[in-house]
């Protein structure tokens, strides 16, 4: 091997890892992105590769190789569309159902999911659509009939061969269907939908989900469906929308309306589970934002403040209750590199070290304008945002 070659292979080598961005809160559904290398400290603008208008939407992206999925609004209806990760070209678009109106902001709620060559969306007024993600031709689809107050919000989660959703009432708090054909293999629960993504763990060698409805949450057999436990859990507005969060045999459940949180441990009870409460506060009250864990702690931009606390006990960390640059009451995370990339729901990017000492901020940065309520996504170096009607790439990595 000639001296360049080696050269260019250890440098390859030296390249942090890819890992794609298929769902809502990522591959581990936590909030966390796996890359390095990121530049954090910014005193000029945070570099933008592109921006593209697609219309009204709360969707969050999913990002697999170069293409990126999120929804938007064309011709009055709400679309699918599939961009270039690199320039922000369509490459297709799927307008899948008649535009969801309201006024806290238009179009469609949840985030699309990509698997095995195929994406899967809920649109506001409850269809759920599969679609070749190579072409963004109709696979299947089936409609739910039970829309919550705001629209359908919860995004589809893959759980082996499962597609599951949020369907509510008659049709299922879950509902399992075949990720391939879209026939029903199992429903859980008649609660009322509400706007949380259903979220999968692992106890004591089994899988199971978590539906947060509109009254309760849940806990279901992700193999079989069966209801294992449940467990009252009443906001104002019957708005569960945060995603849970299942550690170390400890499942925390969080909303807002001055409703609160609270952790359960969990125990095998014959069949079934049980759950022991072990806290619970107002320490934190996610209305649409969730918490992120890391090391033993929760951080969150709730309904009041930027807060940290420790997961096992409640105990508040630390609080900021208002930001010296602005007055913006909500924001969403993601964790990336150590630090917290908060983007405030007025557009500013905030990137902070990740610590239980404080929240301390090392740059702060105006990257877009309007309502933007979505969480951000970083994959690949690259930084996914926007707010209701533009989508956004930024380049974190030198």
């Amino acid at each position: 091997m000639s001296r360049a070659a080696a050269v260019l292979l250890l440098s390859l080598l030296a390249l942090p890892a890819r890992a794609d961005w298929p769902n809502f809160r990522g591959p581990q559904h936590d909030g966390v992105s796996s890359d390095t290398g990121l530049r954090t400290k910014w005193s000029e603008p945070v570099p933008m590769t592109w921006d593209r208008t697609i219309g009204s939407a709360f969707s969050s992206f999913a990002v697999i190789g170069d293409r990126v999925y999120t929804c938007g609004t064309s011709d009055k209806k709400q679309a699918l569309y599939c961009l270039d990760a690199k320039t922000g070209g369509v490459i297709w678009e799927n307008q899948f159902e008649p535009a969801y109106r309201d006024n806290f902001g238009d179009g469609t709620r949840s985030t699309p999911t990509v698997h095995d060559g195929r994406v899967y969306i809920l649109g506001g007024h409850g269809r759920l659509l599969c679609v070749d993600a190579e072409s963004g031709e109709d696979l299947w689809s089936m409609q739910f009939n039970h829309v919550p107050q705001w629209g359908y919000s919860g995004s589809v989660l893959i759980e082996g061969d499962l597609a599951i959703a949020t369907a509510g009432k008659d049709q299922g708090t879950l509902v399992a269907l075949d990720r391939k054909t879209g026939e029903k293999r199992w429903q859980c629960g008649d609660d009322q939908a509400g706007y949380s993504t259903p979220y999968p763990f692992t106890f004591e060698g089994k899988r199971y989900v978590v539906g947060f409805s509109g009254k309760s949450a849940i806990i279901a057999e992700a193999e079989s469906g069966k209801l294992v436990w449940r467990e009252k859990w009443k906001t104002d507005w019957d708005v569960n929308a945060a995603a849970p969060i299942f550690h170390d045999g400890h499942l925390f459940l969080t909303s807002g309306y001055d409703t609160g949180c609270a952790l359960y441990r969990l125990a095998k009870d014959g069949d079934s589970l049980k759950g022991t409460q072990i806290w619970k506060s107002k320490v934190v009250m996610n209305k649409f934002q969730s918490c992120i864990l890391h090391e033993g702690s929760l951080y969150t931009s709730d309904q009041n403040a930027i807060v940290c606390a420790d997961f096992l006990t409640g105990t508040e960390h630390w609080r900021v209750r208002r930001l010296e640059q602005g007055s913006a009451k909500h924001g969403t995370l993601v964790l990336a590199d150590g630090h917290l990339f908060m983007l405030t729901e007025d557009g500013r990017l905030l990137i902070t070290p990740v610590s239980t000492s404080g929240y301390e901020p090392i740059t702060t940065a105006e990257i877009l304008s309007g309502k933007c309520w979505t969480v951000s996504v970083i994959d690949n170096g690259r930084l996914f945002a926007r707010s209701l009607e533009r989508v956004a790439c930024f380049q974190l990595r030198p």
